[in-house]
């Protein structure tokens, strides 16, 4: 008895770049005995055993259900508008890494049951490779280029070659294809260049670049020599700004010293001594003999006609002094009469 088919190839494996577009096939042919509601579904087998399968897409009674799969909603859709012709393909648009997994297809048409399983794996290209060099860059050191890509599926493969120069490896060069390691052991002058690395998988490909400039050892002697005497002239000026300043300071401060000094010996003004020889001297007529009737009237004049700011600034005496010790004043240098103060005795008479 002839019954439901599955016509499409034997391929049950596809792997894709991420970005792409894949057709698992799932063709079929009926049979007259299938006399029941065809029903064609896609499903999504999970890697773990333990979770449920999951349907991605469905035709049945003459209509396409495909919001079953959030994750591929808008990416996928079935080849052939009109499945029932025999064609129930599926095509998933824009692949993601996520995408990887097992698909199967179950076609049904009681009471015909037929199923393909199709394995897909989405590949990454190598992406943002980058390249670097680690190890001291002198001659007679051992050098390691690297090269490391981002993003990329496994298995990716690292392939250096040199760019500049000859455009060949040095002999002592020793390359690690899966990790992307280059060593050049006991580096010279001539290992100086441009360098490139590839790196690629089944599904792409990305490359970078380094230059590599081996050059003499560096005298670390003259190196440290130099850092001890740029510190000691350092120190030195150091030194040197620091006494500038203090003398600087000093000379300030000596200054400010004798400015002080000189305006304490500044004489007072003559103007006052003046005007006190000038008052004296007009009274000097009125003075006339040092008779007691002359005194008595010398005696009557009154103190407010002296001006008081004369006398104010009279010289200090010693308080240690007894005043019968202190020498008169010598009247005459300042133009002045000498004074006799009238004393009264005992009796009432002008001694």
């Amino acid at each position: 008895t002839r019954s439901l088919t599955i016509t499409s190839s034997d391929q049950s494996m596809f792997e894709k770049a991420q970005g792409e577009k894949v057709t698992l096939p799932c063709t079929f042919e009926l049979s007259e005995e299938d006399e029941g509601p065809l029903d064609i579904e896609w499903v999504l087998i999970p890697a773990d055993n333990q979770k449920r399968e999951q349907i991605i897409i469905m035709y049945a009674v003459d209509r396409i259900y495909n919001h079953y799969y959030a994750a591929m909603n808008g990416r996928m859709q079935f080849t052939n508008l009109d499945p029932k012709s025999g064609d129930g393909s599926l095509d998933i648009l824009n692949l993601k890494a996520a995408d990887t997994g097992t698909y199967q297809c179950k076609v049904k048409k009681a009471p015909g049951v037929q199923s393909r399983k199709i394995q897909l794996t989405v590949l990454v290209k190598p992406a943002r490779t980058k390249c670097s060099i680690e190890g001291s860059q002198e001659i007679g050191k051992d050098v390691t280029l690297k090269c490391v890509s981002q993003e990329g599926s496994p298995l990716l493969s690292y392939d250096w070659r040199r760019v500049s120069g000859t455009q060949e490896l040095p002999a002592t060069s020793m390359l690690n294809k899966n990790t992307g390691e280059l060593l050049l052991k006991n580096a010279s002058r001539e290992y100086s260049g441009i360098y490139n690395c590839v790196a690629s998988n089944r599904v792409g490909m990305d490359e970078c670049s380094v230059e590599l400039n081996v050059t003499p050892p560096v005298n670390t002697a003259g190196i440290i020599a130099g850092a001890i005497i740029g510190t000691l002239l350092g120190l030195s000026l150091l030194c040197f700004l620091i006494f500038c300043c203090c003398k600087k300071h000093r000379e300030k401060k000596y200054e400010k010293e004798v400015h002080h000094d000189i305006r304490e010996d500044v004489p007072p003004p003559k103007s006052r001594s003046s005007t006190a020889r000038s008052y004296i001297g007009s009274n000097r007529s009125s003075l006339g003999s040092m008779s007691p009737s002359n005194m008595e009237g010398y005696t009557k004049t009154p103190y407010s006609q002296v001006p008081s700011e004369d006398f104010e600034r009279a010289p200090p005496q010693n308080p240690t002094f007894a005043p019968s010790k202190v020498a008169a004043p010598n009247l005459s240098r300042m133009g002045a009469v000498p004074v006799m103060i009238p004393a009264q005795s005992k009796d009432g008479s002008i001694v």
